[in-house]
């Protein structure tokens, strides 16, 4: 199994929520290989570029040196386009950010990890978990 963390679980991991920690534990102990899509990491840096918490920054370190970071393919460009398409004509709005994370896990073939699976319910195909419960 690979599974590709939001942004909202980096977060949860980098505040120590004990959930969130025990579901990453128990996918390692599986053998899940974990990754951060190339725009969560962009939102997590931007955050310590922007306010400084030495800290979490450190435990983010580690974190990205544990799991891969997943690369923008020209594939991955193309479904995002066909997702903002698709969910524009059906009337749905999505945010670029998520629309990137979910291209990213659909022609990566991962599962995303995320709380927040209302901003991705529109998206066909992607398949979602959520370790905060």
């Amino acid at each position: 199994m690979q599974y590709a963390l939001d942004t909202n679980v980096i977060i949860h991991l980098l505040h120590g929520t004990a959930a969130v920690r025990a579901a990453r534990d128990n996918a390692i102990r599986q053998g899940a290989k974990l990754t951060i899509p190339p725009f969560v990491n962009y939102e997590i840096l931007r955050g310590f570029f922007y306010q400084s918490a030495p800290k979490r920054e450190a435990v983010y370190s580690k974190m990205r040196d544990s799991y891969a970071i997943g690369e923008m393919t020209t594939a991955t460009w193309e479904k995002a386009a066909e997702i903002y398409a698709h969910t524009r004509r059906a009337g749905y709005t999505i945010g670029d950010a998520d629309i990137l994370i979910a291209a990213y896990c659909l022609v990566s073939g991962c599962t995303l990890v995320t709380n927040n699976s209302k901003d991705f319910a529109n998206v066909g195909g992607l398949i979602m978990v959520d370790w905060t419960k």
